[in-house]
This record gives structure tokens, C-alpha cells and sequence, in this order.
């Protein structure tokens, strides 16, 4: 198995579920600066112990470049049952302005890239993470996968068009590639960035939390053990397909406060910031497709979730503060 983007949030989960059953793993990470390396370094703690784990610290798009017909890439892939690509560039908000280069080259360029690799190498399967953002702001809720898809953020634009490569390389070259869409996902090392992370280090911290519009916007939080199970199911998935990834039910910023309350026994401050760029009102996700073809079905409720995030918090060693 291959795990692009390794190092990261979601990425170190998926390595730690795939070595757990069994699988030998060889993930590949550039450890780009949009937060600290540390963080990263500190994901991958458990899954260096493991014999059957090996980490390729590189960029993807110098992996593809190679002397003639076969690269870097091609050799990784070429042994592989699946390739994972989870690596991306995040960020809605940093995603606009000269920033959107960076958005081009590791969302959209690299994933043709890894798609192009994963062609000559025969690959059995591509599961390529996309995520809600491809929405756009919406009335259609619950979010469909055959909705039309108007993005509001650079960042949701190139999530959309690394979606079309994936349609684009299974329905002319037959690379089974199957895309997912993650609805704001959460938990243990959750990048520094998110909002429950911040929310939750203010919390411990005695500092007010910054909350964006009114706190009425809704998101389809989902915890980071549904994701992974979701993304090992996909391997089943039918090829061409896109499926929603979300945690089964949608509330409000504020009642998610509300239940950050509950979970650390602290009341939180709240400071008033204005709407930001790109940030949609609601997210759903319908997922009658994921159940029906994959047989996910999201376990973890949001109060059980932050509780778990929350313990993480407390245990680490140190909390580097997000890039800004």
C-alpha cells in the first residue's frame, strides 16, 4: 500500500489502520511548511516502530520527473495494491492570491502526476481524498454527489479538478480511481489550523475563541476513525465513482461550542470575526452512496469525538501554534 501525504492528519491514521492489518506501507510526504514540521514528525511516532513501514520524504512532482519512461514514482507504484493520494496543499482560507500557485502544483499538477504513474504501473486501485469544499455554497442539503458543484475557494477548485483527473484517467486509460469527499473532519492530530483545535487550545489556554460570522453556519463534522474506515472501504469502491464521506449529522458552530463545553468542563469567551473568503453557510452530506456500495456507516458521535480530541490535546508534549 501507498500513502501519499503520509505525515499529515488524516494520512498518519489511514498508515497506522493499514499496518494494523497487516499491510506493509511505504508513505510519502514532502513535510511542506504550511504548519510545523514537528507536528508531523510527531504523527508518524507510532508507525516508525513498525518493520513494515517505510517513509519517502519527497515531493511528489520530483518523484514524477525522471529519466525516460520511468520515474521515481512509477517504481514506488509499481508493487502497490493502492495508492492512497491524500497529499494536498489545505487550506480554504490561505488558498487565494499568489498562494494559489502552491495550490495548482500540489493539488491539481501532482495529482495528474501521481494518476499518470499509477497508469503505467497498472495499479489495481487510486482512492483520491477530495473534500466538501467542491460544494460551493448551496440550499440542495443534504449534498449529493450528482449535485452541480460551483466551488466558493481556489482551494475547493482544485480538490474539483483533481476529482475530474480521477474520471479523466479511469475513462480513458482505465485507472480505477475512485474519489472521496471528506466533510470536516476531526479529532486526534487534527492540524493546528482547525477550528477544533483552536477552539479547544483557547479553551485550555483561558483565551477567548475567534468565531467566524454569527455561529449559525452548519458543518457535517466527521471524526477521524469514520474517515479512515471510509477510505479502507473505498478500495471496494466502484471505479469512476465519488463518494461523501461525512459524520451522519450536522450542527451548528455554536452547538458545537456548546458541546466543547461539555467535554471539557470550561465556558468559553467568544470573539466575534467577520465572514471569511470562501467559508460556505452549511454542509450535509447525503450518504446513500457510501452506505449502499461501501458499507460505511459513521460510529463516532460529536461529543465522544471531542472528548477524544480534547485528551489528545491535554497529552501532547507541546502545541505548536498554526501558521498563519
Amino acid at each position: 500500500m501507498v500513502v501519499t501525504g503520509a505525515a499529515g492528519f488524516i494520512g498518519s491514521h489511514l498508515v497506522e489502520r493499514l499496518l494494523a492489518a497487516g499491510h506493509e506501507v511505504v508513505g510519502i510526504d514532502s513535510f511542506e511548511d504550511y504548519y510545523p514540521r514537528p507536528v508531523k514528525e510527531a504523527n508518524l511516532a507510532g508507525a516508525r516502530g513498525s518493520e513494515r513501514f517505510v517513509l519517502i520524504e519527497e515531493d511528489l512532482l520530483r518523484m514524477a520527473d525522471g529519466a525516460g519512461d520511468r520515474s521515481r514514482l512509477d517504481e514506488v507504484f509499481s508493487a502497490a495494491a493502492c495508492v492512497f493520494h491524500l497529499a494536498a496543499q489545505a487550506g480554504v482560507r490561505a488558498s487565494w492570491g499568489r498562494s494559489f500557485r502552491v495550490y495548482t502544483d500540489n493539488n491539481v499538477l501532482a495529482t495528474q502526476m501521481v494518476l499518470e504513474a499509477c497508469r503505467r504501473a497498472g495499479v489495481p486501485k487510486v482512492v483520491y481524498a477530495s473534500s466538501s469544499s467542491v460544494y460551493g455554497d448551496t440550499d440542495q442539503l443534504p449534498m449529493r454527489e450528482d449535485a452541480h458543484c460551483r466551488p466558493v475557494s481556489p482551494y475547493g477548485v482544485t480538490k474539483l479538478a483533481g476529482e475530474q483527473l480521477c474520471r479523466l484517467y479511469w475513462k480513458n486509460h482505465g485507472v480505477p480511481a475512485v474519489a472521496l469527499r471528506f466533510f470536516t473532519v476531526y479529532g486526534p492530530r487534527q492540524r493546528p489550523d482547525m477550528a477544533f483545535h483552536l477552539f479547544l487550545r483557547a479553551l485550555l489556554d483561558g483565551r477567548p475563541l475567534e468565531v467566524y460570522g454569527a455561529g449559525n453556519q452548519t458543518r457535517d463534522f466527521t471524526f477521524v476513525d469514520d474517515i479512515v474506515t471510509g477510505i479502507v472501504l473505498a478500495m471496494d469502491g466502484t471505479d469512476g465513482a465519488v463518494y461523501n464521506l461525512g459524520g451522519g449529522s450536522r450542527v451548528t458552530l455554536l452547538e458545537a461550542i456548546r458541546t466543547l463545553e461539555a467535554v471539557s468542563g470550561l465556558t468559553a469567551r467568544m470573539q466575534g470575526e467577520g465572514v471569511q473568503a470562501g467559508d460556505v453557510k452549511h454542509t450535509w452530506a447525503d450518504l446513500t452512496l457510501a452506505r449502499e456500495h461501501l458499507g460505511y456507516a459513521p460510529r463516532v458521535p460529536l461529543e465522544e469525538g471531542l472528548r477524544r480530541e480534547l485528551e489528545w490535546l491535554r497529552s501532547a508534549p507541546s502545541r505548536p501554534a498554526a501558521a498563519r
